[in-house]
């Protein structure tokens, strides 16, 4: 019978650098012989990706309610996890994911306000007991995360998504809530100090899957 794959997670705020460092993530397990699907939320599948759009639009025409945003959250989750996650892992093959259900607990729970609870409840429902095998958290003061965001929509010339527009409260409320997932569950999370050069953050994230890849093994 084949074995069930490991699920690894990214997380972060805004320009921590998780989009460069998951493509690092899936070249390292593939460089060790690993089958590995690289996905993202929100989004994953064309539906969920549909769902990313609205969630990201910063139409002011007509604010997104903050249960609806959660509900969205979720449902983008629910097709990904049918149609992407839950059968990569059954097959044997791994799965690495920019952000997941953390970032669920961060943004919507420590920067919205919305009771952990209620996400909690969601988050039973939804995963049915399927949680992340790895975390790697990229943690970063919000102060810097910002100048380095600014920079990049400066020199990609972007505009802020709705998130994006959010004040600093917001960014350091979100980085408390992840810091308080992480000191929740020690053993699945590592955090990572991703204000350094690229090459050192990835000699971190490489010496974290060393010692976590080995020890699965």
């Amino acid at each position: 019978m084949r074995m069930r794959g490991r699920f690894i997670t990214l997380e972060g705020g805004e320009a921590v650098g998780k989009s460069t460092n998951v493509g690092f993530v899936v070249s390292w397990l593939e460089a060790q012989g690993i089958e590995v699907v690289k996905t993202r939320e929100p989004g994953g599948t064309p539906r969920a990706e549909a769902i990313r759009t609205l969630l990201l639009d910063p139409d002011p025409r007509e604010a997104l309610d903050v249960d609806a945003e959660l509900l969205l959250v979720f449902a983008a989750r629910a097709q990904h996890l049918a149609k992407v996650i839950r059968p990569a892992l059954e097959s044997g093959k791994w799965v690495v994911c920019d952000r997941f259900t953390d970032a669920t607990f961060a943004y919507q729970g420590g920067g919205r306000g919305i009771d952990w609870q209620r996400i909690s409840e969601l988050e039973r429902f939804v995963q049915r007991g399927l949680t992340p095998d790895l975390t790697l958290l990229l943690d970063m003061a919000p102060e810097a995360a910002r100048e380095r965001l600014a920079s990049r929509l400066m020199a990609r010339n972007e505009r802020l998504d709705r998130f994006e527009q959010e004040q600093a409260a917001f960014f350091a409320d979100v980085r408390r809530g992840y810091l308080t997932r992480a000191h929740e569950a020690p053993e699945r999370f590592a955090i990572v100090d991703a204000t350094p050069s690229l090459d050192v953050v990835q000699a971190r994230l490489a010496a974290v899957l060393a010692e976590r890849v080995g020890s699965w093994r």
